[in-house]
């Protein structure tokens, strides 16, 4: 390569990364976007609106939040996936395209390579619920009344391939029965289609499970991660505890278009840190059945292939298909 082409190149390459300093250096000088990839009401939305609030705060600038459901909470993702790598449109949702990709509609997207994980930031147990009119109110009992009338007994979720969706499925293969599958568009949804009776059953987060619990619209029949949170009722049991040994955990993480500078990775980093520290913050999210847990990105990669081989097996071993 000719020696003027050379530093031709090499200028223009630090030229760039001068110009990746200095806009980070400037970041934020706007509003930052937090795409929801579901309806706003469920848990999801009420992690963003929780944190989005106090790390607007922080940053000196307001966080929109944008909820785009659709297909999974992929719509969303993808949107993600194709916007600047500037640090101002980020993903605030759960990892259930890339850990369940297998079961997920056809996306427009890689997960793996097109989105960039930025941190953790919460986990909570989903919460099996039934309609305070279904015949059923524990473990035993669902399961006696599955027995009996095998696939006609259906449960709702926020969607086809869902974290929700698998331990649904999981819990069925753990029970050795067969329940209908009925998705429904996020997590609000779900929750409102189970409080009409439209479905007797479901597997929903905290957040959108509490109000209904309160409104004696839906009763709690298990959890589904195999240890209770301490801010969580006691007299809410676990699936494990009912010989069912479930271990499910709904999380949600922050990512960015892949490309976004390591400057303003490591800001967003260290000011979502503080607030998921916060106490008031942590109050907010214990009242809603949620736990704050801050993992940095690298711990926060190592997580998410950890789990998508561990949910492969159990996809497997239970014959996971979306349709279940």
């Amino acid at each position: 390569m000719p020696l003027a082409l050379s530093k031709m190149l090499l200028g223009l390459l630090m030229l760039g990364l001068a110009f990746h300093a200095a806009q980070a250096q400037d970041y934020p000088n706007r509003p930052i976007r937090f795409i929801v990839p579901y309806l706003a009401g469920g848990g999801v939305d009420a992690v963003a609106r929780i944190l989005g609030q106090k790390l607007g705060e922080l940053l000196g600038q307001q966080i929109v939040i944008e909820n785009r459901a659709g297909a999974s909470g992929t719509i969303g993702a993808g949107a993600v996936a194709k916007a600047a790598p500037d640090g101002y449109t980020l993903l605030l949702g759960p990892g259930d395209f890339i850990t369940m990709q297998s079961l997920m509609p056809r996306m427009a997207f890689d997960p793996n390579n097109d989105l960039m994980p930025i941190m953790m930031l919460s986990t909570n147990p989903m919460v099996v619920v039934a309609n305070s009119r279904a015949p059923f109110n524990n473990v035993s009992e669902l399961l006696a009344a599955a027995k009996a009338m095998p696939g006609e007994i259906s449960y709702g979720t926020p969607g086809n391939g869902t974290l929700n969706h698998v331990a649904g499925e999981w819990m069925s293969a753990e029970g050795q029965i067969k329940l209908q599958h009925i998705p429904y568009r996020g997590g609000a949804a779900s929750a409102n289609g189970i409080a009409a009776g439209d479905v007797p059953l479901g597997v929903i987060s905290p957040p959108a499970a509490i109000p209904l619990i309160d409104a004696g619209k839906v009763k709690v029949i298990a959890l589904t991660g195999k240890v209770r949170p301490s801010f969580l009722p006691l007299t809410w049991p676990t699936l494990a505890e009912n010989g069912l040994p479930v271990d499910s955990l709904f999380w949600t993480g922050l990512f960015a278009p892949p490309g976004t500078p390591a400057a303003i990775i490591s800001r967003l980093q260290q000011e979502m840190d503080r607030v998921l520290r916060n106490v008031a913050v942590i109050k907010l999210m214990n009242d809603s059945g949620i736990d704050s847990a801050p993992v940095h990105q690298a711990a926060f990669i190592k997580r998410i292939r950890d789990e998508k081989a561990r949910y492969q097996q159990i996809i497997q071993r239970a014959g996971i298909r979306v349709g279940n």
